[in-house]
């Protein structure tokens, strides 16, 4: 009887874990969105994007607490910008992960750690170590042509 109301108590804290990092990524992608139409249909005010995020940032923070730092909020923009479609963003990834894959520019590259996070499973951690030691650079760099491929292949592939 204990075992099964375990497995129970497991499965439903994992999946409003899941539930609720979904609705984050989401909101946090929606924040963005808003930020960006906001500076396209305001274009005198987009030159002052810094200090309109700024008071964007103490106006959140006030009302809702910490995470709206003005980095965060860049964040929250570029998040919208990189994956301008947000059904197309994976649930197995936190936001940390996201801010994370953020910082590589090229496309393909980023594509490529995000594929191999979801399917390896990473942790944030394991992410960031993968990216320092230029995992996809090593790959694209090794013998045998068809690992090559596969990598290339990999991160040219859209979900």
């Amino acid at each position: 009887m204990i075992n099964e109301i375990r497995e129970l108590l497991i499965s439903a804290r994992q999946n409003v874990s899941i539930q609720v990092n979904t609705e984050l990524l989401s909101t946090y992608w929606n924040v963005g969105r808003i930020i960006v139409e906001y500076e396209q249909e305001n274009r005198e005010r987009a030159g002052y994007g810094k200090q309109t995020l700024k008071q964007l940032s103490k106006d959140l923070t006030q009302e809702f607490g910490k995470g709206f730092s003005r980095s965060n909020l860049q964040n929250m923009r570029a998040f919208y910008l990189a994956y301008p479609i947000c059904q197309t963003l994976s649930g197995k990834l936190s936001w940390s992960h996201y801010c994370e894959l953020l910082s590589i520019s090229d496309v393909d590259k980023r594509s490529f750690y995000e594929k191999e996070a979801v399917n390896s499973g990473w942790s944030i951690r394991e992410l960031k170590r993968q990216i320092s030691t230029s995992l996809y650079e090593r790959l694209l760099l090794s013998e045998g042509k068809t690992n090559r491929e596969t990598v290339l292949a990999l991160a040219k592939k859209r979900n």
